[in-house]
């Protein structure tokens, strides 16, 4: 889904993204980053972009080879989504605005102990 808004004498479009889960196809994967890859060519340089969403992908800890996108506060381990991830961001010379700030220590936690939960629960 994408809006535009005017905002003062610029436009902002705004996506939001819900990328395929891991398990699935590669094929359904790869039809949605091109969707996605449609709508970010569609916007006009002159306007600002945001994607939201979710990636189902980890870019891990650290920037590793994409510090034009990773901000180096990431967390957990790289996996292929987030290597997807990370490769469009570049494609496309965006950031990774949550790898580019410190997280609370509570919220890592908090993440991570859903995590566990549920790893346990689909046992």
């Amino acid at each position: 889904m994408t809006i535009k808004l005017v905002v003062g004498e610029g436009t902002l479009n705004v996506v939001s993204a819900y990328a395929p889960q891991a398990g699935l196809d590669e094929d359904i994967k790869r039809q949605f980053w091109e969707g996605l890859d449609e709508i970010v060519r569609s916007i006009p340089p002159s306007e600002r972009l945001f994607i939201g969403g979710d990636f189902n992908g980890h870019i891990g800890l650290s920037a590793g080879g994409y510090t034009e996108v990773h901000g180096g506060f990431g967390f957990g381990e790289r996996n292929g989504g987030g290597i997807a991830l990370l490769d469009f961001a570049k494609a496309f010379d965006l950031v990774i605005a949550n790898s580019s700030f410190t997280k609370r220590d509570e919220h890592l936690e908090m993440r991570q102990k859903v995590v566990r939960e549920l790893q346990g629960y689909l046992k």
